[in-house]
C-alpha cells in the first residue's frame, strides 16, 4: 500500500501556475499511489496566486477515476463578491474502500495580532488487505504557536478517542440507520503539514506516551533511524523561511509502524512550495511480526 502526503499550495507551482494535472503526474512518478493526502485545497479563491477560482475537489474527482475523494473545509466563507462560497482545507483520495469519513474542527484559540485561520482534520477509515486503517490528514497553524500546540494536543485526543472506540466498541446496531455499527480501529496513519519541526515541543508531544493512547511513531525514524529528515519546506523557495526544514511528517500507531517499508521525499519537484512524502506499507497478513 502506497500513500503520498503533500501540501499542494492549491496546486500552484513555484512558477505561479496552477496545474492540477502536473501535481498528479509528479505524485504518480513517485509511486502508483493508493491513497493521496493533500493539504491547501481550494474552492473559488480567485485572489490566490495563480487564480484558484475553480472547485478543486470536484476537478480531482474527474482527474482520479476509481478514487473516492473526501474533502474537508477548514474555512467556509462568503466570498467578497457576496455571491459565491469559498472553501479551503484538506483532502483524502483513496482507491481503497472508504468505510467512513469524519471531519474534525481543531482548536482555534484567540491570539491577538497574529495571522491565522481555522484548521481541521479529515479522517477516513479504509478497508485494506489486512484490515481497517484510519488515515488522518491535517494542516496546522503556521503563524500562531499557541494555536499550533492546541491543535497538536487535539490530534492526540482524537487518536485516543478513536482507539477507545475500537477497544470498547459501542452497542452493535444493525438498523441500517445512522446508529448502525461503525468500523473502529486503533491502526492509524496521521499525515500533515504540521508546521513544526523535529526539534519542537509539538513533535515530542506526538511521540509521547500517555494514559489514553500510546505515542505515535515517526515513520521516517522507523525506516531511517537517526538520519536527519529530508527537508519538505523552504527547499526551492525561501518566502516563509531562510533555511530548508522538514515539517511534513507521517506518524503511525504501534500496530502500523512494523508495516512501514519505505518513506522518501521528492526533493526535486517545484510543483508546490512543499515537497511530497511517500510512505509504503507491507499489506501482507504477517507484516506486523
Amino acid at each position: 500500500m502506497k500513500l503520498i502526503t503533500w501540501n499542494v499550495q492549491w496546486f500552484c507551482g513555484l512558477d505561479g501556475v496552477i496545474d492540477m494535472a502536473r501535481v498528479l503526474r509528479t505524485a504518480r512518478a513517485m509511486a502508483d499511489f493508493d491513497v493521496l493526502c493533500l493539504q491547501e485545497v481550494a474552492v473559488h479563491y480567485p485572489r490566490l496566486l495563480g487564480n484558484a477560482s475553480h472547485d478543486q475537489p470536484a476537478l480531482l474527482r474527474e482527474l482520479l477515476p476509481g478514487f473516492e475523494v473526501c474533502f474537508g473545509a477548514a474555512v467556509d466563507e462568503l466570498a467578497p463578491d457576496g455571491r459565491s462560497r469559498q472553501r479551503f482545507g484538506n483532502l483524502i483520495a483513496s482507491r481503497l474502500p472508504v468505510a467512513q469519513v469524519q471531519h474534525h474542527s481543531l482548536p482555534y484559540p484567540a491570539d491577538a495580532g497574529v495571522r491565522s485561520m481555522p484548521r481541521m482534520a479529515t479522517s477516513a477509515t479504509l478497508r485494506t488487505a489486512w484490515g481497517p486503517l484510519r488515515v488522518m490528514t491535517t494542516h496546522l497553524e503556521f503563524y500562531s504557536a499557541r494555536m499550533r500546540m492546541a491543535q497538536t494536543q487535539e490530534l492526540r485526543r482524537l487518536h485516543a478517542q478513536a482507539s477507545a472506540h475500537a477497544m470498547h466498541p459501542p452497542l452493535l446496531d444493525a438498523s441500517g440507520g445512522p446508529f448502525q455499527a461503525k468500523l473502529h480501529t486503533v491502526d492509524c496513519l496521521l499525515t500533515a503539514d504540521f508546521n513544526f519541526d523535529a526539534a519542537s515541543e509539538e513533535y515530542r508531544l506526538m511521540l509521547a506516551e500517555n494514559g489514553a493512547a500510546p505515542g505515535l511513531i515517526d515513520c521516517w525514524r522507523r525506516v531511517h533511524g537517526e538520519r536527519a529528515h529530508d527537508p519538505t519546506f523552504h527547499l526551492h523557495d525561501r518566502t516563509y523561511g531562510p533555511l530548508p526544514i522538514a515539517c511534513d511528517f507521517v506518524f503511525a500507531s504501534a500496530g502500523v509502524a512494523p508495516r512501514v517499508r519505505r518513506i522518501e521525499v521528492d526533493l526535486q519537484t517545484r510543483a508546490s512550495d512543499h515537497q511530497p512524502v511517500l510512505v509504503e506499507l507491507d499489506d501482507t497478513a504477517d507484516a506486523r511480526k
